[in-house]
């Protein structure tokens, strides 16, 4: 059992988790090692020039981690602190995303090292038209299908389309999703992975007997994920006593209004300022009292350091990776249920299926639709895993391992290594 802090890569804790299942599934030595390696890493210079005529230089990744079940799919961030080693992970957990909801796709993922709030829209412009302009013999419809991710919008998915496009010769809408409506858009993706983390998360209410209406609900992160999240909460009823962005953290033990927040983030684009809470630290809101506690930040958010001190019932991974291994074993012995990542917030990765789809069919669904078959793809697959978890007598984490690995297997073993 891992007890001891340490300082792990965000790499290394997907591999722990991935460990943790793999070791229960009995899989050969050849296997783990596949799966545990990269099908693709690729690393390149992203040069621009600035507004200001100067030129700049970033370095841009993607990574495909695994084809077995269909092209790789993953978003693309735009963050200072994006490296080879987060975008990694990433795609290691894009691979057991997708097959843990069983859609055809496998695992992906890119970034580039840059801050977008210092940079003008031109400036995003060009580096986007770089980024996707690098990448075009390896993605594709039926290679590799990006989406947005941490700093990056349906305009910059608009940009890399078009830019695929002009260089093949053809328009191809479904080489991205998270596309804005006007170029192939699904309707319902912007609030997908919030809908999704709220659907999981209420229906293990049900199992565990929180009523909506006397629940107090934490959320640490009020972007896309986390505001989306929040409303879907509260029209059903919960209280959300806490949200934090950037700026921090704000309390209110009557509850938050939501749609003020909402509002409020919108047009000051943050939080910073806002007066309908108590000003607390970002990681003050994962400590709140409340029932559920929702960190849909970033990563490594939950740590062997703060993990005695949340209140939490129940915790649904929002973001990708937000809780280090020690922490889960920490929530494990205390009680606290987890409902993963992998599985929380593939929402998003659900409605870019149907928006790959639709493009390629050339037919598009209602949001009624979109909505209705993503209830229907969360809670089937979030009921495989709680049978699981109950059969084997493990943690959700685990039994979601097992099943997305169980299921890259199957698909592996009956394609064969081409050697």
């Amino acid at each position: 059992m891992l007890t001891a802090a340490r300082e792990v890569s965000v790499f290394g804790d997907a591999i722990a988790y991935f460990n943790e299942a793999a070791s229960l599934l009995d899989l050969e030595a050849g296997m783990r090692r596949l799966l545990t390696k990269p099908s693709r890493q690729i690393i390149f210079s992203i040069p621009f020039q600035r507004d200001s005529g100067e030129l700049e230089v970033y370095t841009g990744y993607r990574v495909q981690y695994n084809f077995a079940r269909g092209p790789a799919k993953g978003g693309i961030r735009y963050h200072p602190g994006v490296t080879l080693d987060e975008v990694t992970a990433l795609a290691f957990w894009m691979t057991w995303k997708c097959a843990v909801v069983d859609l055809p796709f496998g695992g992906g993922k890119g970034g580039v090292t840059c801050d977008p709030t210092t940079l003008s829209k031109g400036e995003l412009e060009r580096i986007t038209r770089r980024y996707a302009a690098e990448l075009v013999e390896v993605v594709g419809p039926d290679k590799d299908v990006p989406a947005p991710d941490v700093g990056t919008t349906p305009q910059i998915m608009a940009w890399f389309f078009d830019t695929y496009s002009m260089h093949t010769r053809q328009h191809t809408p479904s080489v991205v999703t998270g596309k804005p409506l006007e170029l192939g858009g699904s309707r319902g993706r912007v609030e997908a992975t919030g809908r999704g983390v709220s659907l999981v998360a209420l229906a293990q209410m049900a199992e565990m007997g929180i009523e909506p209406k006397n629940a107090r609900i934490a959320i640490q992160g009020f972007g896309n994920v986390g505001s989306v999240a929040a409303k879907m909460f509260a029209d059903r009823g919960c209280s959300i006593v806490g949200i934090s962005d950037v700026s921090g953290g704000y309390y209110n033990e009557r509850g938050i209004d939501i749609a003020g927040a909402t509002a409020y983030s919108q047009e000051h684009h943050s939080l910073e300022g806002y007066r309908g809470g108590d000003r607390v630290t970002n990681q003050a809101i994962l400590e709140t009292p409340c029932d559920v506690l929702v960190p849909a930040a970033l990563e490594k958010q939950l740590t062997v350091e703060n993990a005695p001190r949340v209140h939490a019932k129940l915790i649904v991974e929002g973001a990708n990776g937000p809780t280090t291994p020690e922490a889960d074993h920490i929530f494990h012995e205390r009680g606290i249920v987890v409902i993963p990542d992998i599985l929380a917030n593939a929402g998003g990765v659900t409605v870019s299926y149907f928006e790959w789809a639709q493009d390629r069919a050339g037919y598009f669904w209602r949001e009624s639709e979109v909505n209705e078959r993503l209830a229907e793809i969360m809670l089937e697959n979030f009921a495989r895993v709680r049978e699981l978890a109950a059969t084997r007598n493990v943690p959700y984490r685990t039994a979601a391992y097992m099943l997305a690995i169980n299921r890259v297997v199957q698909s592996m073993n009956i394609r064969g290594v081409y050697a």
